[in-house]
């Protein structure tokens, strides 16, 4: 099994997508579904496993170690707000 050592055209874009829409303000699902005609929690997907592709990380370290960091943030901050809500006490 051979490792791609270049990424392919969907990943480019997307990679690209992020980097341009990075400090802008407005509504990132319309322009995802724009321009990848895929829902946001798809697209989500799509860019985790990008995000986690040893090409992707040669391709652009410093975009690609940003957005993962930006991923586990969300990740760390989800599953503590899932915790508290597990363990607060039962109203009576």
């Amino acid at each position: 099994m051979s490792v791609s050592t270049e990424l392919g055209a969907l990943e480019q874009r997307v990679l690209d997508f992020e980097r341009d829409w990075s400090g802008r303000v407005g509504a990132k699902a319309s322009a995802i579904r724009a321009e990848f005609d895929v829902a946001p929690a798809r697209y989500y997907q799509m860019l985790s496993v990008i995000l986690d592709s040893p090409t992707a990380l040669r391709h652009d370290p410093l975009l690609v170690r940003r957005l993962q960091r930006v991923r586990d943030a969300r990740a760390t901050a989800r599953a503590s707000r899932a915790l508290r809500i597990d363990t607060q006490d039962p109203i009576e």
